[in-house]
């Protein structure tokens, strides 16, 4: 295990500090492979956000087809794959294969803190630039223990954040008559302990704007049994559900809840309500869930790598898989995008140097502009986020925007109460 005193980059100044005394060779440029590690979940009950992996790596193997320049040399650029396998463990541990035996000169990854914390933890601990994304920033930053006051030197990541979660969530249920009684489904992992947490979290800003919570406490993912939240829930009037839930346990919440007569008029549930595959699988029980939209073909940007708009990438996906477009697309895409517009602009492969064109991006990417230093904290970037709900046309579930939350993306639907059936 790496630790604070011998790293990666500790060794590799000590092996060119001991050359420098035995060779001394011109300071020119050469060539060399450039190694990008990119770790994502492939399999296990995150899985379905890496679905767009292969599209997104093709797209970026041939734009490096005749490799990247960087400082007037060209340069050839693999990328190294791993699979967290939906594991925290796992994550970290392949991120350490990447940094140790492969040498990767940036470390990226993507897909709920259970795969971004503890690999942008081994980067910041090894000194490799890291870049990642698909993070609410909260349970990014704090969950990693960052100070506000003083931030990360290798670790950036670009995401939403609880603030506009909240603000995009309230929006969309604010569209609708209901009792403001909110039943929560909160489990017990790095998401659903922030977005629980009573201090940072929803409580606050609910009981800010008036919703009573009810909040049966943290739940392991993979439960089996939700009889004691719907019963809580059926007690206390819940008109709207809302929560942070792997597609798996919505899935069997929410048929639970059908056959226990539970019908809220709101069900908007991050994580499972974001991908067709998966709310598709509930029939016609998936009209009407709502969810928060990080992404989607209606938004107005474009890719600063292939030059595509958001509804090119998008119909090119669908066109090459046979898939539905899905969230994580985009910022799979993007995170691409980033990593490779600041080795562009690096002054040199040296890690340092590469650590620095990444905290001076101010880029353009299909998933919104990327702008380091604008905060929240340091290390952050935010894009926008927009409220969604889901339609069953024609048997296939199809997401409308409903809610803007003052992002100038334009809504395409009104929101509906579920028990309407609109």
């Amino acid at each position: 295990m790496a630790n604070r005193t011998f790293t990666r980059r500790t060794a590799l100044k000590g092996l060119a500090a001991a050359s420098a005394t035995t060779l001394a060779l011109p300071a020119y440029a050469r060539s060399r492979p450039i190694k990008l590690g990119f770790v994502t979940p492939q399999t296990g009950p995150l899985a379905i956000f890496a679905e767009p992996d292969g599209f997104v790596l093709d797209q970026v193997r041939r734009k490096l087809a005749n490799g990247l320049m960087v400082q007037g040399v060209r340069h050839e650029v693999e990328i190294i794959v791993k699979d967290s396998q939906s594991s925290s463990n796992r994550a970290a541990s392949v991120a350490q294969e990447l940094i140790f035996d492969d040498e990767v000169d940036i470390l990226m990854a993507t897909s709920t803190p259970d795969t971004t914390n503890p690999v942008a933890d081994q980067a910041e601990l090894n000194e490799v630039p890291c870049i990642t994304n698909d993070t609410p920033w909260q349970p990014h930053f704090f969950g990693r223990q960052g100070d506000p006051n003083v931030g990360f030197e290798w670790t950036y990541h670009f995401f939403w954040g609880l603030e506009d979660i909240v603000s995009t969530f309230t929006g969309m249920w604010g569209q609708l008559e209901t009792d403001k009684v909110v039943g929560a489904l909160w489990p017990n992992d790095p998401d659903g302990n922030a977005w629980g947490d009573p201090n940072l979290g929803f409580p606050p800003a609910l009981a800010q704007q008036g919703f009573e919570l009810v909040d049966t406490g943290r739940f392991q993912n993979m439960t089996d049994d939700f009889s004691s939240q719907i019963a809580a829930f059926k007690k206390a009037g819940v008109d709207i559900v809302t929560g942070v839930v792997i597609p798996p346990d919505f899935t069997t919440f929410w048929t639970q809840a059908a056959q226990q007569g539970f019908t809220p008029k709101v069900a908007t549930v991050a994580k499972a309500s974001e991908f067709p595959q998966a709310v598709g699988t509930l029939g016609e029980r998936a009209h009407g869930l709502s969810v928060e939209v990080w992404w989607s073909p209606d938004h107005p940007f474009a890719s600063g790598m292939t030059g595509q708009s958001s509804a090119d990438l998008a119909a090119a996906y669908e066109a090459a898989t046979g898939n539905p477009w899905t969230m994580p697309l985009g910022f799979k895409h993007a995170l691409f995008e980033v990593g490779l517009d600041a080795l562009s602009r690096a002054e040199s492969l040296e890690p340092a140097a590469i650590r620095d064109a990444i905290a001076a991006t101010r880029y353009g990417s299909v998933v919104g502009p990327i702008d380091f230093s604008a905060g929240p904290v340091p290390n952050v970037a935010k894009t926008p986020l927009v409220g969604g709900q889901w339609r069953m046309e024609g048997g296939k579930p199809v997401l409308q925007i409903v809610e803007p939350n003052n992002t100038g993306i334009d809504a395409s639907a009104e929101m509906f109460a579920i028990s309407t059936g609109a």
